[in-house]
């Protein structure tokens, strides 16, 4: 018996089963409100793609801006910031630098060139000289450039600070080479008799000037940019580099066999070059923090200069007065350490003894001093000033040049075995 199975299936709705009034088309009726519709769609459409546009070109920087830059970046962005900030610093700074040219009359006979810097022997010592008339043996002298160096303008009437050493020559003539290519007879106003600057002043005003920085802030490894008349030839030569030590003392000398001891004095490793003397050591603000005085000779990239506050505070002196005035006590002695304290068997390890020097007319006190006028003799032990102690840090010259001439300061002393403190009055050093 075949099996029948149920299937319930849908009918198939043939086209002639659908009502005739579904399969008929539905006539389209035009309105004009459609065409008005469609004119201000497109002009909002327009307008908001202009705007959004505008929006996204002025936004969308800063957004991308702000996601995190890969370490190649960041270090190029670096290196960019501190070139720009260098190349501003010294656009800024070369209108106060200044060139000064050594001449002297010297005589014609002679082939003379004078090396106060130690410069490299550029000339061949078997030539001829360039000028015949050196050798004709007519007499009589000419003016000759002997040496060069260095300095900067620190008012707008033509006061300028360079080296002591730079303008020692009292019988030479000094000529400054302003940045704009203009020379300038100069007039040394004063000389430090203790560090290595000195004040001279063209004629003129308006002229650029260079600020001071707070040399007491330095900090090791921050950026340093030294500006010079290297060889006392190219000008505004330019050299960067960092603060590579502080405080440091060195005995400096030069070509003619003088020295002098400098203290508490910037180490740069920023090319510092004979004819360089004289010029600002400056910060990446471009303010002075230093003059640069010296460069270490058989090493490299090992230079010095004078820390500005020094130098402001001399500046400032002769501004006001037209001199340099520096106070002095009137004692020679010799700093106290544990060795020189147990040599001696003396009660203290730091301060100062006081004693005479090797030659009958060395007097341990100068007769008529402000030490002489206090009681202060031979033996007696200077420990501390205005309350800070004197040690290998704090040197009793150093003490004693932060205070101005008429100033009076308390000593503590150690005098024929007992402690007490003296009141004297700084007197100006001759």
């Amino acid at each position: 018996m075949e099996e029948t199975q149920n299937i319930t299936s849908t009918p198939e709705v043939l086209p002639e089963n659908i009502p005739e009034e579904k399969t008929k088309k539905a006539k389209f009726v035009w309105n004009p409100a459609f065409l008005w519709i469609f004119i201000a769609a497109s002009l909002f459409g327009a307008l908001f793609g202009f705007l959004g546009g505008g929006l996204a070109q002025k936004y969308l920087p800063k957004f991308s801006k702000s996601q995190p830059a890969t370490n190649s970046e960041i270090i190029k962005q670096q290196i960019t910031d501190e070139d720009s900030a260098v190349v501003n610093v010294v656009a800024d700074a070369k209108p106060a630098v200044v060139s000064i040219v050594i001449s002297k009359d010297m005589p014609k006979v002679q082939n003379f060139f004078s090396n106060p810097f130690d410069f490299p022997n550029f000339f061949d010592p078997f030539s001829s000289p360039q000028d015949g008339s050196n050798n004709s043996g007519s007499g009589g002298t000419q003016k000759q450039q002997i040496g060069g160096g260095s300095g900067f303008l620190v008012s707008e009437d033509g006061l300028i600070v360079t080296n002591k050493h730079v303008v020692s020559d009292t019988t030479a003539d000094y000529t400054v080479i302003t940045n704009d290519g203009k020379e300038h007879v100069a007039k040394v106003l004063a000389k430090d008799p203790i560090n290595d600057v000195a004040v001279i002043k063209i004629e003129g005003n308006g002229y650029s000037t260079l600020n001071f920085g707070d040399s007491d802030s330095l900090k090791i490894g921050q950026t340093a940019i030294a500006i010079g008349n290297s060889l006392g030839e190219f000008s505004n030569t330019v050299s960067k580099g960092i603060i590579s030590g502080l405080k440091r003392n060195l005995t400096a000398g030069g070509g003619t066999g003088e020295t002098e001891q400098l203290k508490n004095i910037i180490q740069t490793d920023a090319a510092i070059n004979p004819g360089n003397s004289g010029g600002p050591l400056l910060n990446i603000s471009g303010n002075i923090i230093g003059i640069n005085v010296a460069m270490a000779q058989g090493a490299q990239n090992i230079g010095f200069a004078i820390p500005s506050n020094q130098i402001k505070k001399i500046v400032d002196q002769v501004k006001q007065t037209g001199k340099i005035s520096t106070p002095y006590l009137g004692l020679r002695y010799i700093p106290i350490d544990k060795t020189i304290q147990t040599e001696n068997n003396l009660p203290f390890d730091y301060g100062v003894l006081v004693v005479r020097g090797q030659k009958v007319t060395d007097l341990a006190v100068v007769p008529g001093s402000p030490a002489d006028k206090a009681g202060l003799v031979e033996n007696d032990i200077v420990l501390e000033i205005n309350g800070t102690k004197i040690d290998s840090t704090n040197g009793l010259a150093d003490l004693i040049a932060k205070s101005n001439v008429g100033d009076t300061v308390t000593l503590k002393i150690w005098h024929k075995g007992e402690t007490k403190e003296v009141r004297v009055q700084l007197a100006e050093r001759q």
